[in-house]
C-alpha cells in the first residue's frame, strides 16, 4: 500500500459512523482476497466526496452490470468482471484485483481512467478532500478573493503531495479527483452545516 491508513486515523478524524466499509462478502471470489479489499472492509472511506456502495441484495455490482463495456475502447481486457466499489462523481469507480489498481468508468463519456495505483491511495485523496470540506472556513479572510486563494492552496497541496507518491489521481485536467479539486476550489461541495459552507462569501 503505497499510504499507511489505519482506521483508527480516520475515526480520529471523522468518528466511527462517518465511515462507510463494505462487507466481507461483497466482493467476488476473485478480488476477495486482496489488500483493496482488506482495506476497503476493515477501514473504510469517510461518507462524502467519495461513495461506497453495494447491491441492495448484497454484494458488489460487477463492472459488465452498470456500463456496457464494449463501449469503453481504453477498458483493459477483462474488466467486465471487476466489482464496481463505488462512485464519484458520475464515474463508476472499479478495482483490479490483479494489479490492485482502482479505474474510473465514465458511462456519459464512455471513457476508462486509471485512477489510482492502489487502494490507499484513493482512501487518501478522499480523507484529504473530506477534511478540506469540513474544516475550511472563510471566516477570517477580509474579503472574497483572499479566501478563494487561500483555498485554491490549500487543494493544490492535495494534488502536490499526493502526486509525490501516486501521480495517477492528478496526472492531467482531465481524472476525476482533478474535476473535483477545481470544484471545491471553487467553493463546492461543502456541506451545509461545515464552517466553509456557513462563512462562503455570496
Amino acid at each position: 500500500m503505497l499510504f499507511d491508513i489505519t482506521r483508527r486515523r480516520l475515526a480520529d478524524v471523522f468518528g466511527e459512523d462517518r465511515l462507510v466499509t463494505l462487507s466481507a462478502t461483497a466482493f467476488p471470489p476473485s478480488a476477495a482476497g486482496t489488500e483493496g479489499a482488506r482495506l476497503l472492509r476493515t477501514v473504510g472511506v469517510p461518507t462524502g466526496t467519495l461513495w461506497l456502495g453495494e447491491h441492495d441484495t448484497g454484494g458488489l455490482p460487477l463492472v459488465r452490470d452498470v456500463v456496457h463495456v464494449e463501449d469503453f475502447e481504453d477498458a483493459p481486457e477483462g474488466a467486465g468482471a471487476w466489482p464496481v466499489i463505488g462512485w464519484l462523481l458520475n464515474a463508476h469507480l472499479a478495482l483490479d484485483p490483479l494489479s490492485g489498481t482502482v479505474h474510473a468508468f465514465d458511462p456519459d463519456e464512455e471513457t476508462v481512467q486509471e485512477l489510482h495505483t492502489d487502494v490507499s491511495s484513493l482512501v487518501q485523496v478522499g480523507l484529504r478532500f473530506q477534511r478540506l470540506l469540513e474544516e475550511f472556513s472563510f471566516d477570517d479572510d477580509s474579503d472574497e478573493e483572499a479566501g478563494f486563494e487561500r483555498l485554491d492552496r490549500e487543494v493544490e497541496r492535495v494534488r502536490r503531495e499526493t502526486s509525490a507518491v501516486d501521480p495517477l489521481p492528478f496526472r492531467d485536467d482531465d481524472t476525476v479527483w482533478s474535476v473535483v479539486g477545481e470544484e471545491i476550489a471553487m467553493g463546492r461541495h461543502f456541506r451545509g452545516d461545515s464552517p466553509g459552507a456557513r462563512s462562503l462569501p455570496g
